[in-house]
């Protein structure tokens, strides 16, 4: 799986505080009944809310990985259209279609 060099560096300078993150993200993930894809696209659905362009990328692939169709993350990001507003939907859709683009899926905007 792809890791910005930030991430790389950070794990490589703290490996410590990256464990114990890992940790409390597996406790987090099996601490309720919600199946692995439905927590990928919710958690893809936070990062659009936080306008973060690395954790959507991040949390796109994931959600391909655990089984989401190019359209049910779509789908995501139109949801969040009346809660984080037009130009946050937009950036989304656009880094959204970088990791399509990039695992040469349709983008989330054909």
């Amino acid at each position: 799986m792809y890791l910005p060099r930030v991430y790389e560096s950070f794990l490589e300078k703290f490996p410590e505080i990256f464990s114990d993150f890992k940790r409390l993200g597996k406790s987090c993930r099996e601490g309720g009944p919600i199946e692995q894809k439905f927590q990928d696209l919710i958690k893809l659905g936070i990062a659009v809310g936080a306008n973060s362009r690395g954790a959507v990328m991040s949390n796109t692939r994931k959600a391909l990985s655990s089984g989401a169709t190019p359209e049910e993350i779509l789908h995501v990001l139109i949801l969040s259209l009346t809660t984080t507003g037009f130009p946050n939907m937009m950036a989304s859709i656009s880094w959204v279609n970088e990791v399509l683009e990039k695992t040469q899926l349709p983008s989330a905007s054909d």
